[in-house]
Formats: structure tokens, C-alpha cells, sequence
């Protein structure tokens, strides 16, 4: 297995930070252009104005030369109010609680103290500027004193390293021949280096002038996140190139799984400390993406592409804080705080909240390495889910393809996951890498589709113009999007409970209300799902869901009329990923609804989602029309394989059904119980239907 993951070595001269423009974001301002009312008080006085003005108030600061010309130096002296201690005791506490009074408080202080409001404004702008030089001045000092102290730690460490000796025959040692924690220590003094060489250059260059210490807030802070991002990089890089006994094949063959004692031993200290009470999942996955490293970079590091990349797991993503931005659209040595929300398409999985750093290096032509780490309780919070290193490496090859090796590495507390999933989560396709990279294949091929000059169409090109074309693949997206969020409530899309008399425990209804989103029907939206074992292989029961000519069987709606395929759009190289127009003919049907369904196969996850569409609607959406306006409401069905053991014409399968309804054209309208008692009779009728049809009288659970 080591060939399998084998990269090209990191160039010698390539250390493991961040770029200096992309680490340094602080601009230090030119010394003595202070003009401004915050930086000075006064506007238009400078700094070296400031401190004649403010020596002005001392009759002792008046020199002999004033003395030959008494009546202008009496003058100036007039100029400028010298206050009463009173005054200034009650400044001075006022200014403790609040030192940014707005008009109104300085003119009530005024009226207190028989000063004008503009003494006043001057008096708080001036007292501000000394507090802040005062701070200036001390952070300044211990600044100089960090500097010092980590000159001399950097030449102890230097010094340690030229005699460090080889332990079996006493000769000078290699890098090669040191410990894992001498080589770490190396690759750490290198990085302090860095950091001592760009603080005294950044003091040799101010020492006479004041620094804005306010610049470099979180200084420590912000460069123990490096180091973090930094270390588990390092940890990432090396995790790929392990082979076996760290990494062990499933039994499946699908996925490899990590030796957490191997890793332990190999990384002693780690990226973090371990969290008890929380159980580790570690897996490793590689592949073939039809598309180049470089729109994939940008999938990662931009927060909204990568919720929609990854729609099928991502149901949320945001930037929380970037602490070193692209360069000129290039990502290399891009660091930020990020916060994602990932899912399972089963209520019986609950969702994993995680917040992680991400750093993004090149570390050679063509190969990229993007690492996810949780900040340690840094963030303040009490994590669920915890990130150690995971990530994965991108590399270049021929014809805009790119070779993907995945790492998934987790510390999570999975307490309220279903019996029936644990098998499924356990064994890493829920959430392992496995899934993510299956996941990105799957949607470069349907970008791919969405990108291509020709896109095979069957059913006589019943779809003739292009954008036609990539509309309806627009729409399909966001069909899965609506439909998972559905399923597992996504905070996103803003659904909230239902508790309802009447309805099982293993179903979850929720409520959602619509009131002038685009591409969603106005009005009160009901949500019903469950989730249950089928004791039939997964591609019997995606056939079963997919075929038009099978639809009657489990599908209610259609009211007993003939569902065909009048076009289809083939968006991935398994059969069976399409997206179809079916229309439904018959007696009791007006032919004015057409439906958009979806299907995808795949071990990790499978879908068949449907809508249905007025004919007026789809007409504008073939013709290339706008389809943000479009409505949808998503049903449809997600498959695993049963037991976490992916397999194609053997085993069981999890299924789990999902609606959803609007039950009234008014959001502001309450629940009724006649409405949740409709979605949860169509949902059992559903369910009962596919059983019987694929089991008979079997014991689907």
C-alpha cells in the first residue's frame, strides 16, 4: 500500500509556513504622520505638536526667550485652561467608565463642572492618546523582552544541534539518525527562526519611533495558530506517505483504516491533547478526479464553493476569521478559521459541528496539501466533533486530471446514533474519507456534464437546447440540497421541529415557513422522514425506486396513471446516474405536471429525489430561462448499504423516505393536526408499499 501513496519529496529549501506577505497582514504606519482625531486627539495637530501643546499648561515650561516678549506669551498662556483638581478627579472617574462619551454626556459633564463641552471632547480625546501611548510603551518593552528571550533560546537550540551525537557510535548526527522529537524540535527552531528574524527587523526599523502596539493584538495567539496549522500540515504530509502497519485494508477492500496504536507511537505528542470520552475514527482513501488541482484548491478555500461542492455532506460552511488571505487568487499559504456542519441522509444520524483551521500549501509543481485541525478548545467551545489532521493532497497529472489521497481523522461523541447506523458510521463510509472522495468524483463528473460542449441526451433529444440542458442539471442540485437538509434539519435552511400525536417513533416531522424565498413555494412546508432495513441488495432497491415502470408500485401520488420518460440527461459513468423529465398520463391526471427526478448509485450513498413541476415552468426551464425562481419540493429516497459493508447484489440496505408538502399558501398559519397527520399517512403508506413490493411479507425493520 505504500506505492499506492507515494509523493514526490518536498524541496529542501520549502519549509512548512506561511508565506512572509501571507503570515505579516500588519501594516506599520510611517512615524510622525499622525494627523488624525484618534491617534492624536486634536485634528491637524501632529505628535510633535501634541507634546508642545500638552507641556503648555506648566508656567515652569516657559523659557527665557518668552519672557522678552511677555504680553505674546501671556497670550498663549491664556489660550489654554488649566483645570481645577476637582475637575480633573472628576474627569479622571468618569473617563474610567466610559472613556468614549458621546454629546450628550459631554455636555451634561460641562454643565457639571463649568467647563465647555468642546474642553470637555478635547480633555477625553488628549487623556485617550496618553493612555494609549502609556500601553504603547509597555507592550513595546515586553515585546523587546520576548525578542531577547527567543534570541537566546534559538542559540541554545542551535548550539544543542552542532553537538548532538549519534547515540550508537558517537560520531556528528544526521537528521536521519535523530529521533522523531529531535527532527521535530529542527523543523520547530526553523520556524522560531523565521519568526525572530522578522521581529527585529520590524524593531531595527521603529526604534525610534513609537509602535502601534494595537497592530500586533494576539501576536502570541495568532502565532500559536500557526504553528498549529504548521504542525498539522507536517502531520498530514506524513500520514500520507505511511504505509503499512499504520494504515490496514478494510475487510472490504473499500477503505483503509488507521492503527491507532501505530499512530500513537508514531506521533507521541500530537496535535492536541486526546479527549476522553470521545471515540477516534481514522480513515484513508485515494482516487481520480476528472478535473484540475487548482479549481479543487478554490473548492476548498472558499467557504460557499465548498458547501456546494460538497452538498451531499456539507449542509453549512462559513469563514469565522482569515489570518492569511489569497495572494493575487493564489491560496498558497492561505490560513482560516473555518465552521462546517456535516450529515448523514438518515434522521437517525445526528449532525457533526466542527471548527477547524485550514491551511493551504503548494509544496511542489502541481502538488498541493489542504489540512483541516480543530483549534484544542481555542475557540471557546465544548466541540462534539474534533478535527486532528485531515485533509488531502492534490496532484497534477496528464489531460486535467488530479490524483486525491484523503485523510479523515475525527475524535467525535456519537452517543445518540441509531443502532441500525452504528455499523454504518463505524466502519467510516458515513463520514470517512471514503465518502468525501467518492463524493468529489461524483461531482466533477457532473460538472463536467454541466461544462461540456455536448452532454448525451436519449428519448429522441427530447432537450435541444443547451442551456436548457445545464438548467435542468442547476435545478437537480438543488433538488439534493433541499432534500437532504429535509432529512436532517439543517441549520441552514431553517427547519424546526414538530411534535405530533399520533405518529411513530422512528418518524420526524418538521416545519418550515416560506414566505417570498426564491425557488421555494410560499407558504407552510411539512417535512416527514424515517429511516428502516431492507433485507435486499442496494441495486435491487435503486432499480426498484428509479424505474419508471416499477413507479406505480410504492408511489401514491401518481393516481393510478402511467409514468414514462420523455428525456434524459446521463451525468456519471454508473448506469443510473440521470436526471429524467418523466411525465404521468392517465384519467384522473390533467397532463399539466411533469416531474424532474434525479438518481445517483453510488456504495457510499445513493438518491433518487423527484419533484414535480408545472408544464409552464419547465417549458421556461428547458428554453434556458432563469431557474432561481423555480419551486421545489423535494421527495425522494437515500440508500446504504447495511451492516457499513458496501456491496452491490448482496447484503441489506438502509432506506430512508423523505417528503416533503406544503400544507398551507400561508407561512404565518398554525399546524393543524389534520396536516401532519396527512404527510404521516402518505409517509407509511409509502414505506408499506415498497415493503410489500420488495419484500412481501418479510420483516423489513
Amino acid at each position: 500500500m505504500a506505492e499506492d501513496h507515494q509523493l514526490p519529496p518536498l524541496m529542501e529549501d520549502q519549509q512548512h509556513v506561511l508565506p512572509l506577505e501571507a503570515q505579516n497582514q500588519i501594516q506599520i504606519p510611517e512615524a510622525g504622520n499622525g494627523n488624525s482625531e484618534e491617534d492624536f486627539g486634536i485634528p491637524g495637530v501632529g505628535e510633535e505638536n501634541f507634546g508642545n501643546m500638552a507641556r503648555s499648561d506648566n508656567p515652569e515650561a516657559v523659557s527665557d526667550d518668552d519672557e522678552q516678549d511677555g504680553k505674546r506669551s501671556k497670550k498663549r498662556r491664556r489660550c489654554y485652561h488649566r483645570h481645577t483638581t476637582h475637575q480633573i478627579q472628576m474627569l479622571e472617574a468618569f473617563f474610567k467608565e466610559c472613556p468614549h462619551p458621546d454629546d450628550k454626556q459631554r455636555k451634561a459633564i460641562s454643565n457639571e463642572l463649568g467647563m465647555k463641552p468642546l474642553q470637555v471632547k478635547f480633555w477625553f480625546q488628549n487623556k485617550r492618546t496618553q493612555v494609549k501611548n502609556q500601553n504603547e510603551k509597555e507592550e513595546n518593552y515586553k515585546l523587546k523582552e520576548d525578542n531577547e528571550r527567543l534570541l537566546v533560546e534559538n542559540q541554545r537550540m542551535k548550539e544543542a544541534l552542532r553537538s548532538a551525537s549519534c547515540r550508537s557510535c558517537g560520531g556528528q548526527a544526521t537528521v536521519a539518525q535523530m529521533s522523531l522529537d529531535e527532527q521535530n524540535l529542527r523543523m520547530e527552531n526553523a520556524h522560531l527562526s523565521h519568526e525572530i528574524e522578522r521581529i527585529s527587523a520590524i524593531l531595527a526599523k521603529y526604534a525610534d519611533s513609537p509602535i502601534d502596539i494595537g497592530m500586533f493584538i494576539g501576536c502570541n495567539e495568532k502565532r500559536a495558530i500557526v504553528e498549529l496549522a504548521i504542525s498539522g500540515m507536517d502531520e498530514l504530509i506524513a500520514m500520507a506517505r505511511f504505509g503499512e502497519p499504520m494504515w490496514q485494508m478494510s475487510p472490504d477492500g473499500s477503505t483503509e483504516i488507521m492503527n491507532i496504536e501505530e499512530y500513537t507511537a508514531a506521533f507521541s505528542g500530537g496535535v492536541g491533547p486526546e479527549m476522553h470520552g470521545m471515540k477516534t475514527e481514522a480513515t484513508r482513501a485515494s482516487g481520480v478526479v476528472m478535473l484540475s488541482h487548482l479549481p479543487l484548491v478554490n473548492f476548498f478555500m472558499d467557504a460557499t464553493n465548498y458547501e456546494t461542492f460538497f452538498s451531499s455532506i456539507v449542509s453549512k460552511a462559513t469563514i469565522a476569521e482569515v489570518y492569511a488571505g489569497p495572494v493575487q487568487g493564489n491560496y498558497n499559504g492561505a490560513l482560516q478559521l473555518m465552521k462546517a456542519e456535516v450529515q448523514v441522509p438518515s434522521p437517525f444520524v445526528p449532525r457533526r459541528e466542527s471548527t477547524f483551521l485550514r491551511y493551504c500549501k503548494q509544496h511542489g509543481q502541481g502538488l498541493w496539501a489542504v489540512v483541516d485541525v480543530s483549534l484544542d478548545g481555542r475557540d471557546q467551545s465544548d466541540p462534539k466533533c474534533r478535527k486532528r489532521p485531515s485533509g488531502c493532497i492534490l496532484q497534477q497529472l496528464p489531460n486535467t486530471f488530479t490524483k486525491v489521497i484523503w485523510i479523515e481523522h475525527v475524535e467525535v461523541e456519537d452517543n445518540y446514533v441509531h443502532d441500525m447506523y452504528k455499523p454504518v458510521v463505524n466502519s467510516g463510509l458515513a463520514f470517512g474519507a471514503r465518502r468525501w472522495v467518492t463524493t468529489m468524483d461524483r461531482q466533477c463528473e457532473r460538472l463536467a456534464t454541466v461544462l461540456g460542449t455536448s452532454i448525451p441526451v436519449t428519448m429522441n433529444n427530447a432537450i435541444a437546447n443547451p442551456n436548457g440542458m445545464k438548467n435542468l442539471l442547476k435545478l437537480s442540485e438543488r433538488m439534493l440540497v433541499s432534500f437532504i437538509g429535509g432529512i436532517t434539519g439543517s441549520s441552514a435552511l431553517h427547519w424546526n421541529g414538530v411534535i405530533a400525536s399520533g405518529v411513530g417513533e422512528h418518524v420526524r416531522i418538521m416545519s418550515r415557513r416560506n414566505g417570498g424565498v426564491p425557488g421555494r413555494p410560499a407558504g407552510t412546508v411539512l417535512s416527514a422522514c424515517t429511516s428502516f432495513r431492507l433485507p435486499v441488495p442496494l441495486q435491487r432497491a435503486f432499480d426498484f425506486l428509479r424505474a419508471d415502470a416499477t413507479r406505480n408500485q410504492w408511489d401514491v401520488l401518481s393516481e393510478g396513471g402511467r409514468v414514462q420518460e420523455a428525456a434524459q440527461i446521463v451525468n456519471g459513468r454508473e448506469q443510473g446516474n440521470c436526471v429524467s423529465i418523466l411525465r404521468i398520463t392517465g384519467a384522473t391526471n390533467d397532463n399539466n405536471i411533469m416531474i424532474i427526478q434525479e438518481s445517483c448509485f453510488e456504495l457510499t450513498g445513493s438518491y433518487v429525489i423527484y419533484t414535480p413541476i408545472d408544464v409552464a415552468a419547465m417549458n421556461m426551464v428547458l428554453n434556458g430561462g432563469e431557474t432561481g425562481s423555480v419551486a421545489i419540493l423535494p421527495s425522494g429516497f437515500a440508500l446504504l448499504p447495511d451492516g457499513g459493508v458496501p456491496s452491490v447484489d448482496c447484503g441489506g440496505s438502509l432506506l430512508t423516505v423523505a417528503f416533503q408538502i406544503i400544507v398551507d399558501s400561508v407561512p404565518e398559519s398554525d399546524l393543524t393536526p389534520e396536516s401532519t397527520s396527512t404527510v404521516n399517512s402518505l409517509l407509511s403508506c409509502t414505506c408499506e408499499r415498497i415493503k410489500a413490493s420488495l419484500v412481501g411479507n418479510g420483516d423489513a425493520q
